[in-house]
């Protein structure tokens, strides 16, 4: 087995026998109606005569004979007028004494261009010359055990059958095939049939049915290609649009969450300032809270309260026990004398100068402020969501610096 031969894919016989099988699975009747059965009207040269028969299925009828000249033309039309013969084809038949036929046996690699090998041989296939004859060859059969092409070679004088074709056309017959006796042509298979006649004397065929049918198969393929490229190309612009879509989504998110990191930021400040502040009680229960410990008989000259730090001066009869009662106060720790009790001579007060820190107690008052500070803090957060950002400043309730002089005692 050769595994090297070239394969030659020939999709015109593929195609006819494809068509065959198809047609045979399809019942007889109906086939005929789709493809009617090939009519041919056979003419016949007898000495200087013409022998017309009619054939269909592969059955001949004898119509007439008519002598080969101008004589017979009004003859002939009325014979080949009728409905029957309209679609038929004319075929000039040869007989053995018009043409030959020998069979010859060619290499297996000869099967592609039987013509061409033979046309390159022909003299020693016939006593003719090249130029002096037109011949046709016909695939008999393949010998694959011997490699070898089995092929009828018909040859047919060009002097006689030019004359025989000007006698048809005398008789106003176009010709469409011509063949040899004991090698006729199957009317079924014309599409393998050879024909002695030349391409320049076979009858010309109308290209307006094969631009029709050329123009159909372009628009077949053509919509064949739209019904799948449509619903891939409407696939496409939905999935873009899709992707605009979130697109613009993701662009309104990204928005959203920067506003969301802003609020945030925005709350931790705030958060930040109401922690601070509620660090340390308020000033007003600072003051209430010295007012508180202060005696009748002690009074306040000097009072600064500054970053959690507070310095007192006065005068008291007994300033420790003054010192004693601020240490014992939740509003206050580390309470010292910042410089030594003096004795006031003109009055018999002691004077004293104390510091302590300000803390502030578990349950102070300014619990409920702190509340209502968040809840407020937290509305402006969410009222800033809808407007454009903008500085969020807590008043700052503390006071730096609180200074009291008075010459009359605090109550």
């Amino acid at each position: 087995m050769n595994l090297n031969k070239n394969v030659k894919i020939e999709f015109k016989p593929f195609l006819r026998w494809w068509g065959r099988e198809l047609a045979f699975l399809i019942p007889a009747k109906i086939r005929q109606f789709f493809h009617a059965p090939r009519v041919a009207i056979i003419i016949r040269p007898i000495n200087e005569q013409f022998e017309f028969s009619y054939e269909i299925n592969g059955q001949q009828e004898i119509l007439t004979t008519v002598a080969r000249d101008i004589s017979s033309a009004e003859i002939v039309k009325n014979l080949i007028s009728p409905d029957r013969f309209k679609n038929a084809i004319f075929i000039l038949r040869l007989s053995n004494h018009d043409a030959l036929n020998k069979t010859l046996n060619l290499p297996l690699a000869a099967q592609t261009n039987v013509l061409q090998v033979v046309s390159y041989e022909l003299d020693r296939y016939s006593p003719f010359k090249a130029d002096q004859i037109y011949f046709a060859t016909r695939l008999e059969r393949i010998d694959t055990e011997a490699a070898q092409l089995i092929v009828q070679l018909m040859i047919v004088p060009r002097k006689s059958l030019e004359t025989l074709y000007q006698n048809c056309k005398t008789l106003d017959i176009s010709l469409d095939y011509v063949d040899v006796e004991n090698c006729p042509n199957d009317l079924q298979k014309l599409h393998s049939a050879y024909n002695l006649l030349p391409p320049h004397l076979q009858p010309k065929i109308a290209n307006t049915p094969r631009r029709v049918i050329a123009g159909l198969v372009a628009l077949l393929v053509i919509l064949s290609v739209a019904s799948l490229a449509l619903p891939v190309w409407l696939e496409y612009q939905a999935v873009e649009n899709l992707q605009a879509k979130i697109a613009k989504i993701e662009k309104e998110v990204k928005a959203v969450k920067t506003l969301q990191a802003e609020m945030d930021t925005m709350r931790e400040e705030n958060q930040a300032l109401i922690n601070e502040k509620t660090a340390t009680p308020l000033v007003v229960s600072i003051l209430n809270e010295i007012s508180r410990l202060m005696k009748d008989d002690s009074w306040l000259s000097y009072l600064q309260y500054s970053e959690g730090q507070l310095q007192l001066q006065g005068e008291s009869p007994t300033a420790s026990n003054l010192l004693a009662d601020l240490e014992a106060s939740d509003y206050f720790a580390k309470a010292n004398f910042v410089s030594p009790v003096t004795q006031d001579k003109a009055s018999g007060m002691e004077r004293f100068q104390i510091s302590a820190e300000i803390t502030k107690p578990a349950n102070s008052e300014n619990s409920d402020v702190t509340t209502e500070i968040t809840e407020t803090a937290t509305e402006t957060v969410s009222e800033s969501a809808d407007e454009t950002p903008t500085e969020t400043t807590v008043e700052d309730v503390t006071t730096e610096e609180a200074v009291t002089e008075n010459g009359t005692p605090q109550e």
